[in-house]
């Protein structure tokens, strides 16, 4: 098998862990064609204990230790070297090392990286084929938080957006491909840097759909009576907790005034205190981490995307849909994802069409909404074929257009 370099910038989880599926199913996939050399950071403590499956799947690995206080403080130096806090936020003289060791070692001439901060790693080889996942565009989902911040915060974000951009078109000038997680992503892109254009396209996120199966044997979490809407996700993720904050405030108290027996569930690792202390308000619970999210969705009435802010495609939409659960999503949490409101999915834009939505489905559940949300997943979103773009791009075989 051929050597190959896979620098991600957070240890990628099992599949039953939404918020990296993406960087693992990439490892899993790439693991079956190639010596996998992996490069990554860990930063939460719960994340060592799954290093030796991680290691299992590689040829060697490194593991760097980041703390994301000292991160987050190290970065502002970025200030004043006028370059994006998030280089600075995921620099590290061991990783560099590490890298430049292997790449001799072992002859290494192809290169994934996943997000644009670990680009900084691959830089110096340009002789290796090099092949970038953005994920999403990383800059623009800082220009959006900008928007919705004011004084300081605004100024940040605002830097951060122009300084990453500038590193992300140059990183596209560099790679021999960039790819986004979704059509639209990669239009945007291509609109950003459009000197690069011929280069960018995309590979959609998939779902495990044997993990991801409708089950109603399993364990219910929920108390007799309620009529559970649930969020699934990682909390302490900003654009999370801008969605359960506008759903419990906005949303949450019309659907509470027709059906009292409805109640927000906020499942998903690592809450913030913003969300914790949304558990203060009538009919909200916030559960923290679980073992399994499945059963919370599964025995849900129904599950809610009411993400304001949105890069890409959310997996916490595939999975409900790959659950066969009705979900209600904004139309930023539809962007990127191939499925027809009204028969796969419910679509709501501001708080009245969310709520006149949600208090729909609680009233008159429709089973079939998720069973066509199901056999669309099965359709559309399997990971092997979605991931076989990558390989067409390493072995050169074909062109971004071929591939799209």
């Amino acid at each position: 098998m051929e050597n190959l370099l896979l620098l991600i910038h957070r240890m990628p989880y099992p599949p039953n862990k939404g918020d990296k599926i993406r960087s693992y199913n990439l490892l899993k996939h790439l693991a079956q064609h190639y010596r996998v050399h992996l490069g990554t950071f860990v930063d939460d403590a719960d994340d060592w204990q799954h290093v030796p499956l991680v290691q299992r799947m590689c040829a060697s690995s490194h593991f760097a230790k980041l703390n994301p206080t000292l991160a987050r403080v190290k970065s502002l130096g970025a200030l004043l070297g006028n370059r994006a806090l998030s280089l600075d936020y995921y620099h590290d003289a061991g990783m560099h090392e590490w890298v430049a060791r292997t790449m001799q070692a072992h002859a290494i001439s192809k290169i994934v990286v996943f997000s644009s901060p670990m680009a900084q790693y691959a830089q110096p080889y340009p002789a290796a084929r090099r092949v970038i996942d953005f994920c999403d565009v990383d800059s623009d989902k800082w220009r959006q938080y900008a928007q919705k911040k004011t004084g300081p915060m605004s100024w940040l974000y605002g830097h951060e957006a122009r300084q990453l951009l500038a590193y992300e078109r140059k990183v596209a000038r560099e790679c021999d491909a960039s790819l986004f997680v979704s059509e639209p992503e990669a239009a945007l892109f291509k609109q950003l840097a459009p000197e690069s254009a011929s280069s960018i396209g995309y590979f959609n996120n998939g779902v495990d759909t044997e993990f991801f199966a409708p089950n109603a044997a399993s364990p219910n979490p929920y108390a007799p009576g309620q009529k559970v809407i649930a969020f699934a996700g990682a909390m302490d993720y900003w654009p999370n907790i801008d969605a359960v904050q506008w759903f419990a405030s906005e949303v949450l108290p019309a659907v509470l005034a027709q059906e009292p027996a409805a109640a927000f569930y906020i499942v998903g690792a690592r809450p913030s205190a913003a969300v914790q202390a949304l558990a203060a308000l009538p009919n909200v619970f916030v559960t923290g981490t679980v073992d399994d999210v499945r059963p919370y969705v599964t025995h849900a009435a129904l599950s809610v995307a009411p993400l304001r802010i949105a890069r890409g495609i959310q997996n916490k939409v595939l999975e409900a849909m790959s659950l066969a659960k009705t979900i209600v999503v904004s139309p930023q949490a539809l962007e990127g994802i191939e499925a027809e409101p009204g028969s796969e999915l419910l679509l709501a834009g501001d708080a009245p069409q969310f709520a006149a939505a949600v208090l729909h489905a609680l009233a008159h559940p429709d089973a079939a909404i998720g069973q066509a949300a199901r056999r669309k997943v099965e359709a559309r979103y399997g990971w092997s074929a979605n991931l076989a773009r990558v390989d067409s791009l390493l072995d050169n075989k074909t062109t971004m257009t071929e591939t799209a």
